[in-house]
């Protein structure tokens, strides 16, 4: 296992664990009275829009930030865009860390939210696809993939397991709603709690994790 490989871990984790689509991803499925619907339309928008971007990234980015020859140091721009993402995600974090939590932004996400379950699926999917994909996590995840110069098949497959990754809490609750759907409730409502109070810190501990990462590969290609 490679240093880009657990950048790239840490990545999918990142994203896995962002308070914003957690909180999303669980509103989908306690606010409305159809969650099962909501939330499989609700994670085929994130997940098709994952998808898509890959697609496109697949022929924008290729293989350009994968080391040349037989050299193991990526090329000057890579190390550079190491350092930027490693600097950006800690002083978001820091800064993170720093505000208060603001209720009322938690009132205005339930708010947004509760209307969803009686939505067009069309109205959903398009809310999945904007407030439940990876976000920010999504360049340094292209940028480590190409680094990797994997095959068509193996870009396939590792997109594919990042997107699915990023959504696996979302993808574990409809799979708990299908298998026992009124213990899959309770642990949901049980989450929503969890979450306010802890969710941030989590996400804010791999974050920095993921951001050391990068400035210390960022670093070490720029003095070797």
């Amino acid at each position: 296992m490679t240093s880009v490989d657990v950048e790239l871990g840490l990545t999918a984790l990142a994203a896995m664990l962002s308070p914003t689509t957690l909180s999303f991803s669980v509103f989908a499925l306690v606010l409305g009275e159809r969650p099962l619907r909501t939330g499989l339309w609700f994670f085929l928008g994130a997940f098709g829009l994952t998808l898509i971007i890959g697609v496109v990234a697949a022929f924008a980015l290729g293989n350009t930030a994968a080391p040349s020859g037989s050299s193991e140091t990526p090329p000057t721009w890579v190390a550079i865009v190491d350092v930027v993402f490693g600097v950006v995600l800690a002083i978001y974090v820091v800064r993170a860390l720093r505000r208060p939590r603001d209720p009322k932004r938690t009132e205005d996400m339930i708010e947004k939210m509760s209307g969803l379950a009686s939505s067009p699926a069309i109205a959903v999917i398009a809310a999945g696809a904007t407030l439940a994909n990876p976000g920010g996590f999504i360049p340094v995840a292209l940028k480590d993939i190409s680094q990797l110069d994997p095959s068509a098949g193996e870009y396939i497959a590792l997109w594919v397991g990042f997107a699915i990754i990023s959504l696996l809490p979302l993808l574990a609750a409809l799979l708990s709603l299908v298998v026992a759907r009124d213990w899959a409730t309770q642990t949901l409502h049980r989450a929503r709690g969890w979450l306010e109070r802890h969710a941030r810190t989590l996400a804010a501990a791999i974050i920095l994790l993921l951001a050391a990462a990068l400035l210390r590969n960022g670093i070490v290609a720029l003095t070797s």
